[in-house]
């Protein structure tokens, strides 16, 4: 029984994250941290040179 209601809680929220667009948000978050993370390193690659 517990497992049932876990399992249909883990499956509300995750219906509520993807239709909330909290996955996309997630998603364009880490793209602009990779971008930083590419400019910061072609700086420092850059400036050794």
């Amino acid at each position: 029984m517990k497992r049932m209601f876990l399992a249909g809680i883990c499956l509300v929220l995750t219906v509520a994250c993807i239709g909330c667009n909290t996955v996309r948000g997630l998603g364009k978050d880490v793209t602009t941290v990779g971008g930083w993370v590419v400019k910061g390193a072609d700086n420092v690659e850059d400036s050794g040179n």
